[in-house]
């Protein structure tokens, strides 16, 4: 028989009794975590999410509790009330923080029995991530789970008390929109009262965040759900959280001061205390130093080291090794990752072509230091020198061939180039990652958290698919004032590969921490002459213009203040402080790589009155 809760309260919760509450009494209420029956004496580890409490069932002082005892098995849910006891220091256990008290039980009520579990959450050895999803109740148990959805909380309520010191107000924007391009598929949500029309799940709430500043809020955020239909992966979610700003009147540096602000608050609610202000980068610096746009600053950056030769080394060392002098030499270093056997090298390609992706490689490799010592001992020290190679480190060279295989290759820019060379790195950083220790965390924020602004992004970029220019953030981003000439100039040129388009510089710009995007965001358009000139260049006429953005180029019509925001992902940040591999450690309820729910099983198909009631027949596509 399971009893009543009745009039019983909790006084305590399972984490809380010290030695300063022995002779006092106490109810605690949880979940039965284990149980040693010592025949008269039963213990219990009683647990909720605050810890564990061991309680004392003892036959001859309570036969009847006793016997109820018995019969518990893991996951049952108790109440006790009994006297909190010192323990003798014989018995302390100093792995918990109650570990010097323990309840003395005159009264145990069964609330709830459990089936037999799939698994505990005290086992060591975790089953299989299906399995977890699938029991995610049970899974959210564990002490790690529960410490993670704790920190989410926390690093929350750090945030949105910070922002809204700041003067910002939180502002709800609408769940249900109209569907806009903002770079991967809508989420659609038929309409019953307007047949054949659709909402769409916003991607993020952007332009209802610049509509609030023409509405004059001056300073808005939101921690928002946003609703992404593409293809997933470890960091990456259908549905996410983010942290939504904008501001009026600001430079780019005021969004910075503000993020770099509620980032410290927020890492310092998890305990760590972060410098400011980031460090800041170009987005061609970036690119050219570290092959990518999210640089990880824990390993050090590639090195050209055509600055340490000569002209005529460098003439003899392009004609030697039969690469293009007018493009770099990268010198990329692994610290302390030492020699490697020459099986290592030849994985990586010893004076030949690595290849990273699909295509033809056009990449060339220097990867045997003592054979290049060797031979080319008047440039090798030269060499070694300007980039800082110490005695324990892995390094090696990358150039581009000048006759590569394939005519096609000759025209791949510096920056694809460069993105090789970035890719090279990161795969030998990971892979040798045990020698260089660089990711593992010392406890020293300084060391375990690098980030970084990367700064003036591209404004557009060409699409080799569909042959075309298209924004490389999104159609509302504002442009460099230097850079407006070059547009004006070539405003037609959409489909021209070669042009100018290329060069212009966004007010756009990233936070990046290890590697990791945490967020992006830009100064906007705010005038509706400039806006028209960015949807020429796209190639867009007013009537696709208006058809497309029509309610927000009419609001940008009626005084709109210059404007700017950020959005950063809260998964990703409470996923790097939890030293998670995934964003479903961090997410209470996750999709899998498939988008499915397997807790709920969904999505699944719904009844024929459903559609029927919504106008929609669902077509099987072979």
């Amino acid at each position: 028989m399971l009893d009543f809760l009745g009039d019983l309260k909790r006084t305590h919760k399972c984490g809380e009794l010290r030695p300063s509450d022995a002779g006092k009494r106490a109810v605690l209420m949880g979940w039965m975590n284990r149980r040693r029956d010592l025949g008269s004496i039963i213990f219990i580890d009683l647990r909720d999410r605050t810890g564990v409490t061991q309680v004392v069932v003892n036959k001859e002082l309570n036969p009847a509790a006793h016997a109820k005892a018995e019969t518990l098995r893991n996951e049952y849910v108790v109440a006790v009330s009994g006297t909190v006891k010192q323990r003798d220091s014989s018995t302390v256990n100093k792995n918990i923080p109650t570990g010097e008290v323990e309840l003395v039980v005159d009264e145990l009520r069964i609330l709830n029995e459990s089936k037999q579990l799939p698994f505990l959450p005290g086992d060591t050895v975790l089953p299989n991530e299906e399995m977890r999803l699938k029991y995610r109740y049970i899974d959210l148990r564990r002490d790690a789970m529960q410490f993670n959805l704790e920190m989410r909380h926390k690093v929350s309520k750090a945030i949105r008390d910070y922002l809204s010191s700041q003067g910002f107000l939180e502002i709800e924007t609408p769940f249900m929109t109209r569907s806009t391009p903002e770079g991967a598929r809508d989420y659609l949500v038929p309409s019953r009262v307007q047949p054949g029309s659709f909402y769409a799940l916003p991607q993020s709430p952007q332009m209802f965040k610049q509509i609030l500043m023409i509405s004059g809020c001056e300073r808005y955020f939101q921690i928002v759900r946003c609703f992404r239909d593409e293809d997933l992966r470890a960091d990456r979610q259908p549905e996410f959280t983010q942290i939504d700003l904008e501001m009026s009147y600001p430079q780019p540096e005021s969004v910075w001061e503000v993020v770099e602000g509620f980032l410290s608050a927020a890492f310092k609610s998890a305990g760590h205390e972060i410098k400011s202000p980031f460090p800041r980068m170009t987005y061609d610096e970036a690119v050219r130093r570290y092959g990518n746009d999210k640089p990880d600053l824990r390993l050090p950056a590639i090195v050209d080291i055509r600055e340490a030769l000569t002209p005529e080394e460098l003439e003899e060392f392009a004609t030697k090794f039969r690469v293009r002098k007018e493009l770099p030499v990268q010198l990329i270093r692994i610290p302390k990752a030492g020699d490697i056997s020459g099986t290592e090298r030849r994985t990586i390609g010893t004076y030949g072509a690595y290849q990273h992706v699909q295509g033809p490689s056009f990449v060339q490799l220097m990867t045997d230091p003592k054979r290049f010592a060797k031979d080319y001992a008047a440039i090798s020290e030269k060499i070694l020198n300007f980039a800082q190679v110490e005695a324990d480190d892995l390094w090696l060279l990358a150039a581009a061939l000048s006759k590569p295989e394939s005519p096609a290759v000759m025209d791949q820019s510096i920056q694809h180039f460069c993105e090789k060379c970035g890719y090279l790195r990161l795969d030998l950083a990971q892979k040798y990652a045990e020698k260089h220790g660089a990711f593992k965390k010392t406890g020293d924020p300084a060391k375990d958290f690098h980030f970084l602004w990367v700064t003036d992004f591209p404004m557009f970029e060409w699409d080799k698919t569909e042959k075309r220019w298209n924004p490389a953030h999104h159609p509302f981003t504002s442009l460099h004032e230097e850079d407006m000439a070059k547009l004006e100039a070539n405003i037609d040129t959409v489909h021209d590969p070669k042009s100018a388009l290329g060069e212009i510089r966004a007010l756009a710009y990233d936070v990046v921490l290890n590697g990791t995007e945490l967020g992006s965001g830009s100064i906007r358009i705010h005038r509706q002459d400039i806006q028209a000139k960015i949807f020429q260049a796209l190639g867009m006429g007013p009537e696709e213009a208006k058809a497309r953005f029509g309610f927000f180029l009419e609001a940008l019509e009626y005084g709109t203040p210059p404007h700017g925001g950020i959005a950063l992902g809260l998964d990703r940040i409470v996923m790097i402080l939890a030293g998670a591999d995934s964003l479903r450690e961090v997410i209470p309820f996750p999709k899998t790589a498939r988008a499915v729910d397997l807790m709920v099983d969904a999505p699944t198909p719904v009844s024929e009155a459903q559609l029927k009631e919504l106008g929609i027949k669902v077509v099987r596509v072979e």
